[in-house]
């Protein structure tokens, strides 16, 4: 458990200044790009940049966004989360995310996904009726792209490939996962196409996704493929205090939860909901100490191999995020990396 990797995530959020009014688009990206850097000083393993085509978000091109982060930070593994592989073209997501590592020296990778909104689908010209086959093909033709040898195929969703070369190469590969939100079928051809699993873990207890890990590793086993060490990403937002945490975060992510729920045909979300996820579920909020136990817990449980908090969630302060982003990597990552340690050499999991 010493080596688990822990990263930051982020769907790019647009922010408010400290007069609590949002920022432009432009200034928000901006701001991505600082918080990676400091994440990089502080020592995060990875930050990933999520794609949306939507107002409250900034990021709709997350490799342009990591290029930048690329330009000026040093060691930190830069990725999209996720990027929505079935309204994007696979030949220009590999050419994208391989000009990304080539500028941060291989420290590209990318989350490949479904997308949880599909305001992309209409936006690019595709077909809804045609969710699940775009992804299926897709996601095939783009494994193919990964191998960097010239590629033969065809499908439905875009005109056959023969003997195509895709530049520009990779000097060491690139690092691929694919993001799931809970389909069992997603996680079978995950498996079957020897890609690393990364679960959005978003509400509920985190053990209850226990069984999909089992099915990768059982599902893996069966194809013949590697079973990569399983990821997790979940919502969380650090401070001070426990109470700060809370209260800077509750108002923007009530905002965020109803804007979704009433697309979805939820209720608007209650307080006591909010406490109860934080306390018994899977977000991440408070001071460092008590969000450091909390992930030590889940990850420990879970066994897991690398966790990213996704620390926006609406349009929180900036000064307030961007403690959170400092609280997270000088204080949370090695409070959880010696908890770990700790129940390791004792030979138990975290309580």
């Amino acid at each position: 458990m010493s080596d688990v990797i822990f990263g930051l995530d982020t769907f790019g959020d647009v922010p408010v200044d400290d007069s609590g009014v949002p920022v432009s688009h432009a200034r928000a990206i901006r701001q991505l790009v600082d918080e990676a850097v400091i994440a990089d000083d502080l020592g995060v393993d990875v930050f990933t940049v999520g794609e949306h085509h939507r107002p409250e978000y900034s990021v709709s091109a997350p490799e342009t966004v990591l290029a930048g982060m690329a330009t000026r930070t040093s060691r930190i593994r830069l990725g999209s989360g996720v990027t929505v592989l079935s309204s994007d073209d696979p030949v220009r997501v590999f050419q994208r995310f391989s000009t990304v590592d080539a500028l941060s020296s291989g420290r590209a990778e990318v989350i490949l996904g479904r997308g949880s909104f599909t305001e992309s689908f209409p936006l690019f010209g595709y077909d809804l009726s045609d969710y699940d086959v775009l992804f299926e093909e897709k996601i095939e033709l783009f494994a193919q792209l990964l191998e960097e040898k010239p590629v033969t195929w065809s499908g439905t969703v875009r005109a056959p490939l023969v003997d195509a070369d895709v530049y520009p190469r990779t000097e060491g590969g690139l690092k691929t996962w694919v993001g799931v939100g809970g389909s069992p079928q997603s996680v079978v051809r995950t498996a079957k196409y020897g890609f690393p699993l990364m679960l959005a873990i978003i509400g509920g207890q985190p053990e209850r996704f226990a069984p999909f890990i089992d099915l990768y590793n059982s599902a893996a086993a069966e194809f013949g493929t590697t079973a990569w060490p399983v990821g997790m990403h979940s919502p969380g937002f650090i401070a001070d205090t426990d109470d700060q945490a809370k209260e800077i975060f509750w108002p923007h992510y009530k905002v965020v939860r109803d804007r979704i729920g009433a697309l979805r045909g939820w209720p608007p979300v209650r307080r006591q909901e909010f406490e109860a996820e934080i306390q018994q579920g899977s977000m991440y909020i408070g001071s460092p100490e008590t969000v450091a136990k909390r992930i030590a817990r889940a990850v420990s449980s879970l066994g897991v191999g690398r966790f990213d908090l996704i620390f926006t969630s609406g349009a929180q302060p900036i000064s307030a995020r961007l403690k959170a982003v400092e609280l997270y990597g000088s204080e949370v990552v090695p409070m959880v990396r010696e908890l770990l340690a700790s129940h390791h050499r004792q030979g138990s999991t975290v309580a």
